[in-house]
């Protein structure tokens, strides 16, 4: 499986959220971290918000904040909510006009890989991801 952008972006904020922690930081200060729109980055944001992974406060002081510990924070789950409407191939989604569908033998390999696919991001915490916190905070602070 390939991660897409907005996938990517997000597990990058909530990296730099569980470095930065327990401060807030703004979504353009990120933005210009990684070289990114912030735009983009605060679609991102919004929904990590909604997801429930990422707080937001607006104003002078506001900016973002992880949501409960990283720890308590599954890269699996992570995944899995920001890839929710991206099925692995168009048979797993809406579109089922594929020919070959009835009679695919390659439907139940790829169920199998995508499913150990997030098994193994699963046994990750964002916590254990960020384990090397001192050299990624050099590099994470403005």
């Amino acid at each position: 499986m390939q991660l897409d952008k907005f996938t990517d972006y997000a597990l990058r904020i909530l990296m730099t959220l569980a470095v930065r922690a327990p401060d807030r930081v703004p979504t353009s200060e990120i933005a210009t971290l990684f070289e990114l729109s912030d735009h983009h980055l605060s679609k991102v944001a919004t929904q990590l918000v909604r997801e429930g992974f990422v707080a937001s406060e607006r104003g002078r002081n506001g900016g973002l904040v992880l949501s409960r510990s990283a720890e308590q924070i599954s890269i699996g789950e992570v995944v899995r909510a920001m890839k929710r409407d991206d099925p692995v191939v168009e048979c797993f989604g809406a579109n089922r006009s594929c020919l070959i569908l009835p009679v695919c033998g390659l439907r139940n390999p790829l169920v199998e890989a995508q499913e150990a696919f997030f098994a193994t991001l699963d046994r990750y915490t964002l916590a254990e991801v960020t384990r090397v916190r001192g050299a990624l905070k050099e590099l994470l602070c403005v």
